[in-house]
């Protein structure tokens, strides 16, 4: 059975088990489409990068959340808004925070390609 919103710890393939027909699950996977074609593409990113983008999002999702409930004034916890900031930091400082090219062919080749489909 699909999830309807993303969990409150993070779990590895959270974003697969969620149900695409929740705007949630539609946004968050937006976001990991973003964020790996800013790497080069997912196609490109070893699996240890791909682990990494998805944490990255689940704090990101997190700490919103975070801010949203201090906005709202219910409970809100300081030190872990600023560990799970730290966090992300951290995980946005080992991917690289600048777009990445992604290979492309050139024309002589992508009409090669597509003469042959």
């Amino acid at each position: 059975m699909a999830a309807k919103q993303i969990p409150d710890r993070y779990a590895p393939g959270y974003l697969d088990d969620l149900d695409g027909r929740l705007a949630v699950a539609q946004v968050m996977r937006e976001r990991y489409r973003a964020f790996t074609d800013d790497l080069g593409g997912a196609d490109t990113l070893s699996y240890a990068q791909r682990s990494l983008v998805e944490r990255a999002l689940w704090l990101e999702y997190w700490l919103a959340d975070q801010e949203q409930n201090l906005a709202k004034g219910s409970e809100f916890d300081v030190g872990k808004w600023v560990q799970a900031a730290n966090s992300l930091q951290g995980i946005l400082t080992k991917l690289g925070l600048n777009r990445v090219a992604r290979e492309v062919p050139d024309l002589a080749q992508f009409l090669e390609a597509r003469a042959k489909q």
